[in-house]
């Protein structure tokens, strides 16, 4: 008797791929990816990289999921980050990577009114944003 092969069929793998999906990430995913330590790093890869198709069709509550101007996105966390991506096709598509305390989270958990390019500035103008959104003191 021939001993069985520990490992696994180029079928068995192809049958398993089909069952994840591509990940790319935007230009921010990457340069704060970059920023994080090789162990984080990991952390948020492998917990974007190991979503299965039937998790995001029906997400259990460690997966958001949420729609915005026609597009449905999805947030998950691994450690101190978030990850906002969508699916276009077999492919997962991160757009941002953000710490989870961070004010630019916030807005765009909250769906505040700002645009893309305003998400990926530095704090610094996110507070003077914030500071146009006060209403105007009432002088007579």
């Amino acid at each position: 008797m021939s001993e069985p092969t520990k490992n696994p069929s180029a079928q068995t793998l192809a049958r398993r791929a089909q069952n994840f999906f591509q990940v790319t990430f935007s230009d921010q995913s990457m340069a704060e990816l970059n920023k994080l330590g090789l162990d984080q790093q990991l952390a948020l890869v492998n917990r974007i990289s190991s979503l299965s198709p039937d998790q995001l069709e029906d997400p259990d509550d460690s997966i958001g999921r949420f729609s915005r101007e026609g597009k449905t996105y999805f947030r998950v966390r691994a450690g101190e980050y978030r990850c906002y991506f969508e699916i276009t096709g077999n492919t997962l598509f991160s757009h941002y990577i953000l710490h989870r305390n961070s004010l630019t989270d916030f807005v765009y958990r909250n769906k505040l009114p700002i645009t893309e390019e305003t998400m990926v500035e530095q704090n610094k103008s996110f507070w003077k944003y914030l500071e146009t959104l006060k209403k105007p003191d009432k002088k007579s």
